[in-house]
């Protein structure tokens, strides 16, 4: 069994880190790189940074900003936002990522996620899916959640896993920044109908939800930011108490 794995996440729009509640309402949450150097410190198992308006505003994810979070850190570190080709991915790789997350460019172009796959390895591609319940059914939305699509959400997590990629981190867009728990419903479904990693996102409010989740599904990983943040709850206290209700978490 794989060890769970707790993952700050580092929403970047003009280069600070910020975090809003359904995608929408973004407020300032403080320099990346003074976060970056904080977590690890703390104890993250790794790093996810998500560049969320390079999609919209059509320009590549910091690769700068990249490089200096990345000489802060040894834990893994995934990098998204604006990422459309081999290039791309090739560039972030150089700069210090060891992942890069796809998500609009990967819906819009499905071949991209094997086309990654066979040049740098599953290994480190991560097919991010931003999921939003509507009219009876899960929906995958791109452009930072702006945009929904005719994509069912398992039907593309199990598409995505197909084509190569290596984990999926899986958004619940009802759930982000709610701080009332993880989507455990949808959670579950797409971890037990896939064979890869899931990393659950969206709703993570208190220790006893980070428990919920990966009593209750098959998630690997559980990732949040504003309780990380704005100090809510510590990385640290998290796995000891995670630990102490026998759930098997990296230390």
């Amino acid at each position: 069994m794989l060890k769970k794995r707790i993952i700050p996440c580092l929403d970047i729009k003009d280069a600070t880190t910020v975090k809003g509640i359904q995608f929408e309402g973004l407020r300032n949450a403080g320099d990346p790189i003074e976060l970056a150097r904080k977590y690890e410190k703390d104890g993250a198992d790794e790093l996810v940074f998500l560049d969320i308006t390079a999609t919209i505003e059509k320009r590549k994810t910091f690769v700068e900003l990249v490089k200096d979070i990345g000489k802060e850190l040894s834990i893994p570190f995934t990098v998204g936002g604006g990422i459309s080709s081999v290039e791309d991915v090739r560039k972030l790789l150089e700069a210090g990522a060891d992942k890069i997350s796809i998500n609009s460019s990967a819906v819009k172009k499905p071949q991209l996620i094997n086309e990654l796959a066979k040049e740098f390895g599953s290994q480190c591609i991560t097919v991010a899916v931003d999921t939003k319940f509507f009219n009876g059914s899960d929906w995958v939305h791109i452009k930072g959640g702006r945009e929904i699509t005719a994509l069912k959400t398992l039907d593309w997590a199990k598409k995505a896993e197909n084509l190569g990629a290596g984990e999926i981190l899986l958004t619940s867009m009802d759930g982000d920044g709610t701080k009332n728990g993880f989507d455990i419903r949808i959670t579950k479904l797409v971890s037990e109908s896939i064979n890869i990693p899931v990393i659950a996102s969206g709703g993570a409010g208190k220790v006893i939800d980070f428990e919920e989740v990966f009593n209750e599904t098959l998630a690997t990983g559980a990732l949040a930011a504003s309780i990380f943040h704005f100090g809510e709850v510590g990385i640290k206290e998290l796995k000891e108490e995670l630990r102490s209700k026998k759930i098997q978490i990296r230390w």
